[in-house]
């Protein structure tokens, strides 16, 4: 086993069909050993139905200052905002 810790960041899915929320850091020095800490820490209470652990060096991410031009405003495309659709009335009384 190395000596050497990377830095994981976890990942949790509360409840069949949701999403995977990020729960927070931790260091580990393979995978393994990321995925069994994850538990350990951040299901203790039986909080989650699935984990991801990820290299936090493997996570890209765009800088603050490139939002304007790396995420084009939407307002123009109004195929992104379904006021215009009519949905079915067995659809909208769930």
């Amino acid at each position: 086993m190395s000596n050497e810790f990377t830095l994981y960041e976890v990942f949790i899915r509360a409840k069949s069909g949701l999403s995977h929320q990020h729960v927070g850091s931790l260091h580990a020095s393979d995978k393994k050993m990321a995925l069994t800490n994850a538990r350990d820490l951040y299901t203790r209470r039986s909080e989650g139905v699935s984990i991801w652990v990820v290299r936090s060096e493997d996570i890209s991410a765009m800088e603050p200052d490139q939002r304007e031009s790396f995420i084009e405003p939407s307002d123009d495309k109004i195929y992104r905002h379904p006021t215009f659709y009519k949905i079915p009335e067995e659809v909208g009384h769930m």
